[in-house]
Formats: C-alpha cells, structure tokens, sequence
C-alpha cells in the first residue's frame, strides 16, 4: 500500500466524528478497513456501484468532467466518497452537530 493512502488513514481517523474508513482497489476489493468486515463488503458492493454509477452520469452530462468525491447525509451518518484510478476511499461519519 502507498505511503500516501497510509497518510490519508491517519488524518481521517484523528477526526471526531469519524466511524470507519474502507480503501478499496479499482475492482472494489476492500484492501484496507478499519470496520467490520462483514460490513465493509456491504459498503465496498453497494458504493463501489453508486461511485461507477455518478461518474457516469457526470461524464454522459459533461464529457469534459469528471467525479471528484461524492457526500451522502443520512440522519445517522455521512458517507463520503473519493474516487481514483488506484483506489476508491470511503469514510464514514457521524454527522456533526
């Protein structure tokens, strides 16, 4: 794993509200995750498809754009989502007050 994903888990998990992170590969295989893992898999199926998904939608509306990250606000949580060619990061939380 690069240097630069393991920085990214250790500034993400320093924050407060910060429930769980889940890095997946370009194939939507969890290869880091500090969840459970039979919750992981749940997220890494359902968002690595919503995430293929939006920047798809985005490219067919703009083809000279592209999705950068992707925010989703429940009543209990907040997902969000950053999509790269290597990697897809997704960091759950708790919605601040």
């Amino acid at each position: 794993m690069s240097a630069e994903i393991e920085e990214l888990l250790k500034r993400y998990q320093n924050y407060p509200n910060v429930v769980g992170i889940i890095v997946l590969d370009p194939f939507a295989i969890p290869i880091k995750t500090t969840m459970d893992y039979t919750l992981t898999v749940h997220y890494a199926a359902l968002i690595s498809t919503l995430t293929f998904k939006a920047a798809k939608m985005v490219t067919n509306l703009d083809s000279s754009n592209e999705l950068v990250n992707l925010r989703m606000r429940t009543l209990n949580h907040e997902v969000i989502v950053v999509p790269s060619e290597s990697y897809i990061i997704i960091v759950i939380q708790k919605p601040g007050t």
